[in-house]
């Protein structure tokens, strides 16, 4: 007897031998009654647990629903409260792009914690949803009543239900009003950025005497506020500043050093080479750059870490140290990039083909150039932290900027305009022109009051630039690396070389990913800088970046690049592991079993693709892919399969065919077709056959399959040799027979059961011909027992007069054979009598022709 409950009632006392046993498993009340005895008391027991259950009140259930829902519901309206607050803040911060892109990663992060939000309701509604289905709709008014408690279960559920839709509501309405507020900030910035680059100024109104009194004013106040700070660093912060700069000098001082040890020639030209190579040239260019920059880098960013760390500098101080390193950075990171391209000391390791001269007028104007726009940079920013009047700023930058217009086009007036050209391809006339249209638009542009635009002109003219011509470099050296034969002629090619004994080969391997690894460097270092010389912000730099590489949506299937790499890294562990696994099988396990080669081989095999197919599927996995989303391309490719490639799959299916049935393996002498020879690996496609003649054939699989094949070693190796003898007429055959049948008898190769034997064959046209058969132990060395026999078969005929003949033919000569070989005409030969019907007609008497041997040379 089975009794729903929808919650656990409170059980009666079983009656004493009516009910055996009550017992509840899940929702279900199981009562075991003894009803022989007295089915009243039964019946009525049963009734009281029907009452009991049905009467159980669902508030707990309920409460325990209305609580779960109101974390949820708790947790959006917050989410909700941030959202208007973000909302308010981006209207009083419009003018600030850093606080701009700062609120937009807020509100996506918030939208991102509202879809997981609306993602946790999902599992709950199903469950509400199939339950419901259980319960079906509630009766009609024909229809019998149905229990309380059903009823009471299904309003509950559908309350629940209509919670969920409208909590997923409200998070929707979120999700909208957090894009919405994403398209304002970004159009926002659209603004500020449209407004900064095309504000124009009266150059006229600019310059007057108060901008004098305003620039000393600022200048006095710039002083006061550094003597300020020395004073307090040196009267509470000198230990710590001490400390600070000593860590970041140790940093960088590890980095330079390590950098040394590492890439010691390709920090520095070596005067003592005479030619050296391009490869080489780009390499010094390139690393000397790269890594000293890093190495400045790393020293002033952690001495500014450390000083913020130990309080020595305050916020008006702070920003101006902050971009003063930064100005810096830059303007060393571009002396270095000149340097390493032109080369001014040493002309043999010159990028650029310019004379000395020009190289050194050069590298000064660059730096020169970069130094006025990090200038500018420093004054901008002390001019914004000491509330300086905007005309003075704006002066500022039109000076600096005009400056930078300047220096650019005797930048160009100073690249000589005739000259051999390099391997870069380097166009002087191309390059002289666009630097002078770059200068002299900048200074047009600045001077008709566009100061913003001519501004930033200037600044990507220079940074971006410098940015653009180091990755130039990378890439070149990049290219270079990947040329064969040019990575071995490298010092580190050469040192690996020779310390692990790699051939050209893998040398040239090691170069081609060196290359792939040098562009990889080249594009991570390259474009963030870009990006943000362009506006971007860098924490938004690095939230792109995040999003790029943690999901990427094609359609219905989504992954990612951290994935992808991931599941590469695991099937290439799973492949190793695989093949380490198979030589410990081989090498261990089955050389001791004593298995045979080939039996080995399968195996072998066989654990191979097995284990290739595990670490591919759990690659998969770990990569985070989908694979029920790849149903329609599976699809497709079984269509391709059908049609394209039904060849492959019948040879794939035809190789675990033979690795299962094992009609022949690796070692054994097979013919198939017109191929004869050793199968050396039998995979899943094809089988390598190597001939006798060491000639390798790959034989696809379903040509094994569907063809007769041959194989001498199948079951064992033991195996017939025959090796035909003729010998001339009139030899005593009895004693041919003796001498084959010992010969071949004393053989070492040769088993004595069963016994040699001697078959005679035929009457030949010119001998007697027998056949000598005889068996091996192993087939395989047939030839060296025929080769052996056949040496000494002919020995001993030779030492008992026994005579091997070769071809014969009797040549019948009629009519006078002297007159023949004299040249005179023979004589007539009679006719022959035509026989008379009836009679019989004696032929004449013919001479007997003589029987003569052929001269070979006859």
């Amino acid at each position: 007897m089975i009794a729903k409950a929808p919650d656990a009632p409170v059980l009666p006392d079983r009656k004493s031998g009516t009910i055996k046993d009550i017992a509840l498993q899940g929702d279900l009340f199981l009562i075991r009654a003894d009803c022989n005895i007295c089915p009243i008391p039964a019946i009525l027991a049963v009734l009281m647990i029907l009452a009991a259950a049905f009467s159980a009140p669902t508030t707990a259930k309920a409460q325990a629903v209305s609580d779960e829902f109101g974390d949820q519901k708790a947790a959006i309206e917050a989410l909700i409260s941030e959202v208007g607050a973000i909302s308010r803040e981006i209207e009083t911060k419009s003018e600030d792009d850093a606080a701009l892109v700062e609120l937009r990663l807020r509100l996506e992060g918030i939208g991102e914690e509202v879809l997981k939000k609306a993602v946790e309701f999902r599992p709950r509604l199903q469950e509400i949803r199939r339950r419901l289905d259980q319960l079906g709709s509630a009766p009609g008014e024909n229809d019998p009543p149905e229990p309380e408690a059903l009823s009471k279960e299904r309003v509950s559920l559908a309350n629940a239900k209509a919670e969920i839709n409208a909590l997923t509501g409200e998070a929707e309405q979120v999700s909208v009003n957090v894009n919405k507020l994403i398209d304002r900030i970004s159009e926002l910035r659209r603004e500020l950025f449209t407004r900064t680059l095309s504000k124009r100024y009266h150059i006229t109104d600019l310059f007057s005497g108060k901008m004098l009194t305003a620039f000393w004013t600022e200048t006095e106040e710039l002083y006061n506020t550094l003597s300020y700070w020395v004073r307090f660093v040196f009267r509470f912060k000198l230990q710590s500043m001490l400390i600070a700069t000593f860590f970041s000098l140790a940093a960088a001082a590890v980095i330079f050093v390590g950098g040394r040890r590492m890439f010691g020639s390709l920090l520095y030209a070596d005067p003592t080479v005479e030619e050296p190579s391009y490869l080489s040239r780009l390499s010094v260019a390139f690393w000397s750059t790269l890594l000293l920059s890093a190495a400045v880098a790393v020293f002033l960013s952690l001495t500014l870490y450390f000083y913020n760390t130990y309080d020595v500098l305050r916020g008006d101080i702070g920003a101006i140290v902050s971009i003063t390193f930064e100005v810096i950075a830059v303007v060393f990171f571009i002396s270095r990039l000149a340097h390493g391209a032109l080369s001014p000391g040493f002309p043999k390791w010159r990028l650029l083909p310019v004379d000395t001269k020009a190289a050194r007028i050069l590298v000064l104007l660059i730096t020169a150039t970069a130094l006025v726009t990090g200038l500018d940079f420093v004054l901008s920013t002390v001019y914004d932290v000491l509330g300086a009047p905007l005309r003075l700023s704006v002066v500022e930058s039109l000076i600096a900027t005009v400056l930078v217009g300047i220096l650019i086009i005797l930048v160009g007036v100073a690249i000589p305009k005739q000259g051999a050209e390099g391997e870069t391809g380097f166009n002087r006339t191309l390059v002289r022109y666009t630097l002078f249209v770059l200068g002299a638009a900048t200074i047009v542009i600045a001077i008709a009051g566009y100061v913003g635009l001519a501004r930033f002109m200037s600044q990507q003219i220079v940074l971006t630039g410098g940015i653009l011509a180091t990755m130039y470099i990378g890439f070149l050296t990049a290219g270079a690396v990947s040329a064969e034969g040019a990575f071995q002629q490298t010092m580190l090619g050469r040192s690996l070389a020779t310390r692990f004994g790699l051939s050209d080969r893998a040398t040239d391997r090691i170069g081609i990913v060196s290359s792939i690894l040098i562009y990889l460097l080249v594009l991570m270092w390259g474009i963030p800088p870009i990006l943000f010389q362009w506006g971007f912000q860098w924490s938004e730099i690095t939230a792109g970046a995040y999003r790029a590489i943690s999901r990427i949506q094609v359609g219905s299937v989504s992954f990612s690049v951290i994935g992808l790499l991931t599941g590469v890294f695991v099937f290439f562990v799973g492949f190793i592991a695989t093949r380490w696994f198979q030589r410990w099988l081989d090498g261990t396990v089955l050389t001791r079993s004593r298995i045979d080669t080939g039996v080995r081989n399968s195996i072998r095999t066989s654990v191979g693709y097995a284990g290739i197919a595990l670490a591919a599927l759990v690659g998969v996995s770990a990569a985070g892919i989908n694979l029920s989303s790849l149903a329609l391309v599976a699809g497709a490719l079984s269509l391709g399969i059908g049609f394209g490639l039904q060849n492959i799959v019948s040879n794939f299916v035809s190789g675990l065919i033979l690795l299962a049935e094992r009609p022949f393996k690796a070692g054994d002498w097979i013919v198939a077709g017109g191929v004869e020879g050793t199968v050396k690996r039998v995979n899943v496609r094809a089988t390598e056959i190597e001939t006798f003649q060491r000639q390798t054939v790959i034989m696809p699989n379903s040509e094994l399959i569907n063809s007769a094949v041959g194989n001498w070693t199948h079951r064992n190796s033991l195996g017939r040799v025959e090796i035909a003898i003729g010998v001339a007429y009139g030899s005593d055959v009895g004693r041919v027979r003796d001498i084959l049948i010992e010969l071949a008898s004393n053989h070492e190769m040769v088993i004595k059961n069963p016994e040699p034997a001697v078959i005679f064959k035929d009457f030949g046209a010119s001998s007697l011909d027998f056949e000598v058969r005889m068996y091996l132990y192993d087939i395989s060395n047939i030839m060296i027992v025929q080769n052996d026999l056949r040496f000494a078969i002919y020995e001993a005929f030779d030492k008992e007069g026994i005579e091997i003949p070769f071809p014969q033919r009797d040549i019948n000569i009629k009519g006078d054979v002297s007159a023949a070989l004299s040249g005179k005409k023979a004589p007539a030969t009679p006719a022959r009598t035509k026989p008379v019907a009836g009679k019989r007609v004696a032929p004449a008497k013919a001479r007997r022709p003589s029987k003569r041997k052929l001269d070979p040379d006859d």
